[in-house]
């Protein structure tokens, strides 16, 4: 069995302000990291105990440089940086794998669920996809689903849970945190690792036979920006049209155009 792993540390259990997550230029953001590694390394036990033979982990925050493969089990091979295609995140997820998991991710721009809430960047107060509010794991989650991969456990704080229900049949999800404001209250590490652990176990051990949600056959994508001048900017995306002062919208059939337009709108 083949499993993609997508990791990020804004949903992590104890990450909590912006200083958490540069690791490249802020001391604390040290911890956060060794946590990050922490639940990706239990979501690969999950899946080894279920079968899992190779196990694939995009390192998917920031610079792309948080994960210690040292500390994760020898059947994963880990994808550090970018490589700057559209699929982002779910880079190296193809039709090969099985299954894919995301870790440590975190609800959507302009929502209360953690004080990182954000899609992308933080330009955005709104971000939709076919009216839905559309985190990065929608985004992605839909990536990999594309390629014909369900999704089978997500991780990360209870906004995002709650706000991805139905959007994948057989997901396993793992509140580690809630937010409100500027606060989190996080579950203790290692109930976060164990709690991780046996969802990833027990949602590759379902029968994934019907796992993969119907994607819609248009996509309409719509953002608002915090300034009027950034919309104003993006509307020039070929395609995109001025909704309203702060808004613009794009439109496709093809998934692979969103995101190629997400990369430069967000």
């Amino acid at each position: 069995m083949k499993v993609f792993i997508s990791a990020d540390i804004e949903g992590t259990t104890l990450t909590t302000t912006w200083n958490h997550t540069s690791l490249l230029t802020q001391p604390q953001a040290k911890a956060m990291c060794q946590q990050m590694t922490l639940e990706v390394k239990a979501a690969c036990e999950g899946a080894i105990a279920a079968g899992a033979t190779e196990i694939v982990v995009k390192d998917a925050h920031g610079s792309g440089i948080s994960i210690d493969i040292n500390q994760l089990p020898e059947c994963v091979t880990l994808i550090r940086n970018w490589c700057g295609d559209p699929e982002s995140m779910a880079w190296g997820c193809d039709e090969t794998f099985d299954a894919a998991m995301f870790v440590g991710y975190h609800a959507a721009a302009g929502r209360n669920g953690n004080p990182l809430s954000h899609t992308e960047s933080t330009k955005t107060t709104s971000v939709r996809l076919n009216g839905m509010i559309c985190s990065e794991f929608l985004l992605y989650s839909w990536a990999c689903a594309r390629k014909g991969v369900p999704t089978v456990m997500l991780a990360g704080d209870r906004m995002l849970t709650e706000d991805s229900r139905g959007i994948h049949p057989k997901v396993k999800m793992v509140a580690v945190k809630d937010g409100y404001g500027a606060m989190i209250r996080c579950l203790h590490p290692k109930v976060a690792c164990d709690r991780i652990r046996q969802a990833a176990e027990e949602g590759l051990r379902q029968d994934l036979s019907d796992a993969l949600p119907q994607l819609p056959e248009h996509f309409v994508f719509e953002l608002t920006y915090k300034e009027h001048k950034m919309a104003a900017k993006m509307s020039a995306y070929p395609g995109c049209v001025l909704v309203d002062d702060l808004t613009v919208r794009f439109e496709t059939d093809d998934y692979r155009e969103l995101l190629r337009c997400g990369q430069f709108l967000m």
